[in-house]
């Protein structure tokens, strides 16, 4: 028995070691640190105000060519994580493109069903929370401004 107590401390200190090492490692990986936002081609007519606000709090980040990186994308695993979900807003709809995407027209109706934001997104995005009477005026904002497709397709694009 004392072997296996005198063994034990010895232990935490190399798992710890390891994984710094392993951690450290992962930051030579060079996926998701590259942050770019692209040049921004065009920009909806907004059907209101309101719902040009909402959006940029709750949805830009991933779903414009203006999104804020915060320092922890820059930070493996994490940068991995942020850059995939980014990359994946961007190819889905996109409101600084021509065309705004293939999701444009479900744009209201993902916010209705609970798609959107992301609940990953909401920890360390405090702001992208919306109130049930934000989220319904950004639900008939988006409804407006894209159209309220359930299908795939562009919204209308005013």
């Amino acid at each position: 028995m004392t072997r296996l107590t005198s063994s034990r401390p010895a232990l935490l200190p190399r798992l710890l070691l390891g994984l710094l090492a392993a951690f450290l490692l992962i930051q030579l990986v060079p996926y998701g640190r590259a942050h770019s936002n692209p040049n921004v081609q065009t920009e909806p007519q907004w059907a209101e105000p309101e719902t040009k606000a909402l959006f940029y709090r709750a949805c830009a980040d991933c779903h414009s060519n203006q999104t804020k990186w915060p320092w922890y994308s820059n930070v493996a695993p994490v940068s991995w994580f942020v850059q995939q979900h980014v990359d994946e807003g961007r190819s889905k709809f996109n409101i600084n493109v021509q065309g705004f995407g293939e999701d444009a027209g479900k744009a209201a109706n993902e916010v209705r069903e609970g798609g959107m934001p992301l609940p990953t997104y909401l920890p360390m995005h405090p702001e992208a929370r919306l109130t049930d009477a934000e989220k319904q005026q950004l639900i008939q904002g988006l409804a407006a401004t894209f159209g309220d497709k359930k299908g795939g397709g562009e919204g209308d694009k005013k």
